[in-house]
């Protein structure tokens, strides 16, 4: 998300109103250690009217902040009505003003319950990961977090 209020959005895909102060939403980047090596958890937006060409509308759960509510609610609340995963999102420090990064361990056999905003989730390799996130900034973002996810350092 861009942090000029001219390409903010007013309200969610389904109505919600955003907030109008920032930081204007979360992203959570869950992740699992399997035998395999580090997993993400990457969820594919639904086309829900919109025009996605190409399979590229992947990114971590997370959303738009609804106004007054705070950031951590907004992780928790975004977390769990994506997916249905009740983890607790811990805070990372590399968002910035606009957006903030939160970082979740799930367990390697937990169950993921897309909602209606997606219609399917994969726990890809951090380089297949940030190979299908689109635009460069929240690429940048997811980065971040898996260095330090794959560093083993607390990411906050």
């Amino acid at each position: 998300m861009d942090s000029s209020d001219d390409t903010r959005m007013d309200v969610t895909w389904d109505g919600l109103p955003v907030s109008r102060e920032s930081p204007y939403g979360c992203s959570v980047v869950v992740y699992r250690r399997a035998p395999d090596g580090l997993r993400l958890l990457m969820l594919h937006r639904a086309h829900l009217g919109r025009d996605f060409a190409g399979d590229w509308a992947w990114t971590p759960p997370g959303g738009a902040r609804l106004p007054g509510e705070p950031v951590d609610d907004c992780a928790q609340r975004e977390l769990l009505e994506e997916t249905g995963l009740p983890l607790p999102p811990r805070p990372t420090a590399f968002g910035d003003n606009a957006w903030c990064v939160y970082v979740a361990e799930a367990a390697a056999d937990t169950v993921v319950t897309p909602d209606a905003e997606h219609d399917r989730f994969a726990w890809l390799a951090p380089d297949e990961a940030l190979r299908r996130t689109l635009p460069e900034r929240p690429r940048v973002l997811l980065r971040r977090a898996v260095e330090a996810i794959e560093a083993d350092q607390s990411p906050d």
